[in-house]
């Protein structure tokens, strides 16, 4: 999706080198690789810098390592505008980007299409034309934003749906007591559009900014907030107990991450989109909420967790 880190962290990952590899984890061919040769090409691959984007990041760089490609990391960019940046001056040839993302704040549209398939259709014609940067096959997962809370609140609560949730803070305030991250509390497509369009507005005494992570643990322990803004792919969602609450009026626009590189890039070297293409059909909500979770939950390091779902689909080799 989104212009907000999940992880605080910005550090970039040391790991062993192998030998299709300047930098990172080596990988053995598998189903990807069949038929699909990158001997030869040398690629860098980035990414923003929260959790999903790491491991995002650590896959795509071992999967095109699995067909030979010799692939440099810059995993944990500073933010979206830095990354697409980065993308669109030559400095990586590709990152994960998240169609409601590129739509508003790239493409400068205003307002977002609810069809998933059309958003994704009109935000990759639009930026090949414009940029010439390619989109690959889009994921199935949307990682958008979501009110949420304890599944035991919202169940105290009586509130199932965002229209459940504004009647709420409309006539009992204290209970609808809402953490959001700074960048949420601005963005059109957070919680000033979220108000105007479920017709409620909290008072501000009711309303906690608080750094992204913080808010799952503070909605966790129903202090200071009991609902919070979270990202639906995130793992701490199940982790902690929590629901996201149902957006019945689609307002929240659609995030499918799809792998965006130069056209240029796309053009010297098509094997790429043979072998990310099932990478992408394979991450679904709940895939990347676990993988985010062993991160973010687990402590485990994305390079590790990038290789063993990789190795368990039998996308690269053991």
């Amino acid at each position: 999706m989104r212009l907000l880190p999940i992880a605080a962290t910005a550090a970039a990952l040391t790991l062993t080198a192998g030998c299709f590899s300047q930098s990172g984890t080596d990988a053995k061919g598998g189903s990807l690789a069949k038929g699909n040769s990158l001997k030869g090409a040398s690629l860098t691959v980035g990414s923003k810098e929260f959790t999903e984007q790491l491991v995002l990041c650590q896959i795509t760089a071992l999967a095109l390592r699995s067909a030979g490609a010799t692939v440099k990391e810059k995993c944990g960019l500073q933010g979206s505008n830095t990354t697409r940046t980065a993308l669109t001056s030559g400095s990586i040839d590709m990152y994960w980007e998240y169609t409601g993302t590129a739509w508003i704040n790239y493409l400068k549209n205003t307002r977002p299409i609810g069809d998933p398939a059309e958003q994704y259709r009109a935000a990759a014609e639009q930026d090949l034309a414009k940029n010439k940067v390619k989109w690959l096959a889009a994921a199935p997962a949307n990682d958008t934003y979501a009110i949420a809370a304890k599944t035991t609140a919202a169940q105290e609560l009586g509130v199932k749906t965002l229209s459940d949730y504004a009647r709420l803070a409309r006539t009992d305030p204290a209970k609808a007591a809402t953490c959001v991250a700074s960048e949420f509390a601005g963005r059109s497509d957070g919680w000033p559009g979220l108000q105007k369009a479920y017709g409620f507005t909290l008072p501000k005494q009711q309303v906690a900014t608080l750094a992204e992570g913080a808010i799952y643990d503070a909605i966790g322990k129903r202090r200071p907030c009991t609902f919070g803004m979270t990202t639906t792919t995130d793992g701490r969602i199940k982790a902690l107990g929590l629901t996201p609450i149902a957006d019945d009026k689609k307002f929240f626009p659609v995030y499918n991450p799809a792998l965006t590189l130069r056209d240029e890039v796309h053009r010297a070297h098509p094997a790429i989109q043979k072998i990310i293409d099932p990478v992408a059909a394979a991450l679904t909500d709940q895939v990347l909420q676990d993988l985010n979770g062993q991160v973010d939950i687990k402590g485990k390091e994305a390079s590790d967790v990038a290789q063993a779902w990789l190795q368990s689909k039998g996308f690269i080799g053991k």
